[in-house]
Parts: structure tokens; C-alpha cells; sequence
């Protein structure tokens, strides 16, 4: 299995979010289109079509915004490579193993919950420090093992690398 360096999965990271700044800018101009139409005017004190186009709106620009922050944060992360010995930190690049699962992770200041594809039908999950997860791999370090809770069961992991 081939690991991209972290530089690599940083840029394909900004590349989805890129992606996603398409999409919500497409959707954003499109609810603003409908919240503005003549036809979307209300005609009577029950019809809401307008403004729930505008509530629409409103949360796609600031989906957008949020968005166009995260590339930002992404552009600016510096990357340090981390050995064994160092402690799992922001921009760190971690693999669990428990006995025939493996896990991939990227350790972001934002955007948790992004896959990004790897070689190999592998795929790394990005997670903040702020998430459950991310909380518990804080600090720990290469060989530690730790209990994590998925799908209301625990299991035990072994930080097999972070890099």
C-alpha cells in the first residue's frame, strides 16, 4: 500500500473542498434565484415559498463561506513529519490497526468527516482534534493502544504509525 506524503493528501483535500466550494456557490446562486423570482412572491400570509428560499440561500453562502475558510486553513497548515516517538498533533497522519481492520486519519484543524481516496481502494478519513476520535488520539504515540467506541461497541486499536 502506497502512502501519499502529507503534502499530497493535504492538496487532495483542498482539491474535494474546491469541489464543494462549486457546488455550494451553483446552489447558492440558485436558491437566491428562486428567492428573488417574481413567482416566489407570497400570495397570502401563508405562503412562505420566498422566504424559505431565502433561509435556503442564506445557508448555502454560509456553507460556502465556511468552506472557502477550510481551503484556507488547509493552504496554511504546516506539515512537520513525526516519528514514533513524537505525540500524535495537529497534521498528523495516523494508521490504527485492530486485528484485521485498518484505519487511515489525517488530524485537520477542520472539514471532519472528509474521505479522501488513496492507492489501493484505501481511503483516510480526516477528523479534527475537536471530534471524539480526535480527542482520544491526542498525544498518543506510535505502539500505544487505546479502546475506541464505534457503533456503540468498543474495540481496541493500536496506533501502528503517525507520520
Amino acid at each position: 500500500m502506497s502512502t501519499p506524503s502529507k503534502r499530497e493528501l493535504v492538496e487532495k483535500i483542498i482539491a474535494h473542498l474546491t469541489a464543494e466550494v462549486e457546488l455550494y456557490a451553483a446552489a447558492a446562486r440558485a436558491a437566491h434565484a428562486e428567492a428573488t423570482h417574481e413567482q416566489s412572491r407570497a400570495d397570502n400570509k401563508y405562503d412562505t415559498r420566498g422566504l424559505e428560499a431565502s433561509y435556503l440561500a442564506r445557508g448555502q453562502s454560509r456553507q460556502l463561506a465556511e468552506t472557502e475558510q477550510a481551503i484556507e486553513q488547509y493552504r496554511k497548515l504546516p506539515l512537520r513529519d513525526l516519528g514514533p516517538e513524537d505525540p500524535i498533533d495537529l497534521g498528523a497522519l495516523v494508521r490504527l490497526t485492530a486485528r484485521s481492520r485498518k484505519a487511515c486519519y489525517f488530524i485537520g484543524p477542520c472539514a471532519g468527516g472528509t474521505e479522501i481516496p488513496l492507492t489501493g481502494g484505501e481511503e483516510c478519513l480526516v477528523i479534527t482534534p475537536q471530534s471524539p476520535l480526535g480527542r482520544q488520539l491526542m498525544e498518543r504515540r506510535q505502539g500505544e493502544k487505546l479502546q475506541i467506541e464505534i457503533a456503540g461497541g468498543k474495540a481496541e486499536y493500536k496506533v501502528a504509525s503517525v507520520s
